[in-house]
């Protein structure tokens, strides 16, 4: 019997169109509900709010919102052979319960269009996993 859920949650995915597990989410009384949170308009609402991201900070604390709220952990991570362009860096939501295959691309997606408009944000990832080698910046290789 699932649990009896005091807020609006998302509605079930078509059979065979997603592994989210929903359903078992809802049996267990021990589960972390936070992700059903995510409605399809809540959802539509992050992605906009994702893609109007100006800021790395602002992008930051996204991410620890989604994780607060949602229980939704998101890793950006620079490949180690080199960013070239936005496809360099490896977006994803950490596969849990409840999460939605369609939420599990359209974020990373969202993410990837906020990146492409604010190369800004790009640098300041690069620079957090300290592959601009600011350490660098201040050494001069005079005569």
């Amino acid at each position: 019997m699932s649990q009896p859920v005091p807020f609006p949650i998302r509605t079930q995915c078509p059979p065979g169109a997603c592994i989210c597990n929903r359903d078992q989410l809802l049996d267990d009384p021990q589960a972390d509900l936070r992700i059903l949170r995510l409605t399809r308009e809540e959802e539509k609402k992050l992605i906009a709010r994702i893609e109007n991201i100006a800021s790395y900070a602002e992008l930051k604390n996204i991410e620890e919102r989604m994780q607060a709220m949602l229980g939704m952990i998101l890793r950006i991570t620079p490949s180690v052979h080199g960013v070239r362009t936005v496809r360099g860096f490896s977006i994803q939501l950490v596969q849990r319960p409840g999460l939605c295959k369609k939420t599990r691309q359209a974020i990373p997606a969202a993410i990837r269009r906020c990146l492409e408009n604010n190369p800004d944000i790009v640098y300041a990832i690069l620079n957090a996993h300290d592959l601009l080698g600011d350490s660098a910046a201040g050494t001069s290789s005079g005569p």
